[in-house]
């Protein structure tokens, strides 16, 4: 297995694994596939701003996909804070990929000057929220009743996780994005 930036000619792959995130499971609160051109946008948008899309390949294509986004970003006050993604081809979960992306990301992120990774997710998955305790991350809120999808609501949890020592000082100017408030 090899993990690096996703290229173009990953998002096919990059596609399946986020479609059958979508179709089969509450991991995504999307209710309708997505298409290749939003796929593409979506990068574009992730590569604009700085930000890695790795993947996890092999002879048979992606296995993962993790990334990093603003959260929040309209408010410049929260620069210092990402949220990320990750997701894993159903056939070879559990098997450590879903921990190389996400640890992958965080020296990114670092490089970035950032100085919180959050995590969304949904309150039933439990593996999920095993697997972020596993590395580091810790549960600061529980949504009730935030989503809808598969005719029933749900609930989210956001965990998050310092990538420096809490209070750690920034530059004045460091990683300011656009953003007026």
């Amino acid at each position: 297995m090899q993990l690096r930036e996703a290229t173009e000619h990953d998002l096919a792959g990059v596609l399946a694994i986020y479609n059958d995130v979508i179709l089969n499971s509450t991991a995504v609160y999307a209710t309708a596939p997505a298409t290749l051109e939003e796929r593409r946008e979506w990068m574009g948008a992730r590569r604009e701003r700085g930000f890695p899309v790795l993947v996890a390949v092999d002879a048979g294509g992606v296995l993962g996909f993790a990334s990093f986004g603003e959260w929040r970003g309209s408010w410049n006050g929260y620069r210092f804070t990402v949220e990320h993604s990750v997701h894993v081809r159903s056939d070879v979960r559990g098997g450590g990929i879903g921990r190389q992306l996400v640890e992958a990301l965080v020296p990114r992120a670092l490089e970035l000057g950032k100085h919180v990774m959050i995590g969304s997710i949904d309150a039933a998955n439990e593996a999920s929220i095993r697997f972020h305790a596993r590395l580091g991350f810790e549960p600061v809120a529980h949504f009730r009743e935030v989503g809808h999808k598969f005719g029933r609501w749900l609930d989210l949890v956001f965990m998050q996780r310092l990538l420096d020592p809490a209070g750690a000082a920034r530059p004045v100017n460091a990683a300011t994005p656009t953003g007026s408030n």
